[in-house]
């Protein structure tokens, strides 16, 4: 590749076979249970997630803890807001996952600010944020800083009798666990994060741009006016034609309009952002190799040469004839202590062995990237591709299932808690087994 990115070498444009998320599954685990339909998110108020804490705060340090409320807001709209209203840097702030956009939510937020207490900043007053409490801590809330999140969401446009089904489905999940699929909102509006971060990943900082800017053939309502322009390279036209929302998007633009390469563009983005669309890639990746797995059966068992993984820490370990053959391997996975793991692809992930490895890499090279790929984006970029292992189900705890009319109509309100990564549209979905509606369903993190 040229060094500003604009042309490409022949191994930075392999063939792309598979370039779906697979967020949708291709088999349900409940499939012989029927589907209730219905619809969810009509009102933030019907979709409440509460952020389960890994720690409480100590009530010493230089980080003032904050429990959260938001409505209709993103986790990153809201910390712009508290870095406003404390004055500090976006870095000041922690968080310990994202949480969704169309929904009530509440969670820890912390911010540093040594030397001051909280009674020196004013009461934060804002429409769509509530601040719950307030601590002191000694150190930054951390992505990952937390056990789990709780949910609780009502499906409307059903029967409240269907609340029957959804409880045999829930407590099918409970005992047999849900798929660990990554949601929508890793994918983004246009469904493509995944392809941006793929284009990132074997240095098509080209192609990547023309995901991020270009015309959307199956959002093409979505800034078309915009993407048209920057098609034509007016792109300081295109620029007034983004809401302010679209960060990503007017800062790429923005570097385009005053000349700056594709690559450079791209990489002036903060490394969060990137490190999303990182993410995106490995989640698509895991999607299908756990599509794969479901239709061997295998969601709930071990075979040989694969790669197990430990509920309580992440520990992995390999899993062969020995280990298949004592009985207290069936015993952990009933206890769900342990489950099968899938690839979240880098160049140093841990990989499986036999025919699970074959399965892993089939997933990988389906969406035009190999391991050597990897290894040279490991060696020339100055990101990393953390590659770890991912459990292949979670357990769905403490569910609960009630039917009911209020103001709004019907519903029937399903409540859960999943372990931290996981999405509860995964669940939803389970029970609703909704026809494919494209951007309908957005989920957090």
């Amino acid at each position: 590749m040229s060094s500003d990115g604009r042309a490409g070498t022949a191994h930075e444009k392999p063939q792309v076979a598979d370039s779906g998320t697979h967020v949708v599954p291709r088999r349900y685990m409940t499939a012989d249970i029927p589907p209730i339909g219905g619809v969810i998110k009509q009102r933030p108020e019907d979709f409440l997630v509460d952020e389960v804490p890994q720690y409480e705060p100590v009530g010493t340090g230089e980080h003032i803890y904050m429990l959260v409320q938001k409505r209709g807001l993103s986790t990153m709209e809201m910390l712009e807001v508290l870095a406003g209203h404390f004055g500090v840097r976006r870095s000041a702030l922690g968080y310990a996952g994202l949480k969704d956009k169309q929904a009530l939510t509440r969670q820890v937020v912390s911010v540093h600010v040594p030397g001051k207490t909280i009674e020196e900043f004013p009461m934060l007053t804002h429409e769509k944020i509530d601040v719950l409490w307030t601590d002191y801590h000694t150190n930054k809330l951390r992505p990952g800083h937390l056990r789990g999140n709780r949910f609780s969401v009502r499906i409307r446009n059903v029967k409240p009798t269907d609340v029957v089904i959804a409880h045999r489905v829930l407590e099918r999940l409970r005992y047999e666990g849900v798929p660990n699929r990554v949601g929508e909102q890793r994918f983004g509006m246009l469904e493509n994060n995944h392809l941006v971060g793929r284009a990132l990943v074997v240095g098509d900082f080209e192609g990547a741009v023309q995901l991020l800017l270009g015309p959307s053939a199956t959002h093409p309502h979505l800034n078309h006016q915009g993407r048209e322009l920057f098609v034509q390279r007016r792109f300081t036209e295109a620029l007034a034609c983004y809401p302010n929302s679209a960060r990503t998007e007017l800062r790429v633009l923005f570097q385009l309009s005053k000349g700056a390469s594709f690559k450079t563009a791209l990489l002036n983005l903060d490394e969060p952002i990137l490190r999303y669309y990182f993410s995106a890639f490995q989640s698509a990746v895991f999607n299908a190799a756990l599509d794969a797995r479901i239709e061997d059966g295998l969601i709930g068992s071990l075979r040989a040469g694969d790669l197990a993984i430990k509920h309580e820490n992440n520990a992995v370990f390999t899993v062969d004839e020995p280990v298949l053959a004592d009985p207290a391997t069936a015993a952990r996975l009933s206890r769900f202590e342990i489950s099968p793991s899938g690839p979240l692809w880098g160049a140093t992930m841990m990989r499986a062995g036999g025919r699970t490895d074959e399965v892993e890499l089939a997933a990988l090279g389906a969406l035009g990237v190999s391991v050597d790929q990897l290894n040279i984006f490991d060696e020339r970029s100055r990101h990393t591709l953390d590659g770890k292992r991912r459990a292949l189900r979670v357990p769905v705890m403490d569910p609960e299932v009630e039917g009911g009319v209020d103001e709004h109509g019907a519903y029937v309100r399903c409540a859960f808690e999943l372990p931290r990564g996981s999405f509860a549209t995964v669940v939803l979905r389970e029970v609703m087994k909704p026809p494919v509606v494209s951007g309908e369903w957005e989920e957090p993190d």
